[in-house]
């Protein structure tokens, strides 16, 4: 989906250089309205994905569920350094709690073996 990211809430003082154009987010599968990331990469994406991307889609009203994609503690080992992990990324979602805004998305944990 392209985006067109506002400028009014820089300060009045900022002169903001012409943003470039082509700005987009995107999801790596939807389907029927379920949306689906696979995240073996920082910890951060994992929680912006479900927290965050998966919302906006579905208020663009483009997905009604998702499923999030990660690695099991012990598969994440041997990847490189800072990669998270189910356990870890269930752990805080369950700390945080549910909001208002959320949608269903089932996190689905996967082990090289």
């Amino acid at each position: 989906m392209d985006c067109e990211y506002p400028t009014n809430y820089y300060s009045k003082n900022y002169k903001a250089r012409k943003l470039n154009p082509g700005s987009f987010r995107e999801m790596d599968f939807v389907k029927n309205r379920l949306g689906v990331e696979v995240q073996f990469g920082k910890y951060s994406f994992m929680v912006y994905n479900v927290c965050a991307k998966m919302t906006i889609f579905h208020n663009l009203g483009y997905i009604d569920h998702g499923i999030e994609i990660v690695p099991v503690k012990t598969f994440a080992e041997e990847m490189s350094s800072g990669i998270s992990y189910f356990e870890q990324f269930i752990w805080d979602l369950d700390k945080r709690g549910v909001a208002d805004i959320d949608i269903p998305v089932m996190i689905l944990g996967i082990d090289a073996d």
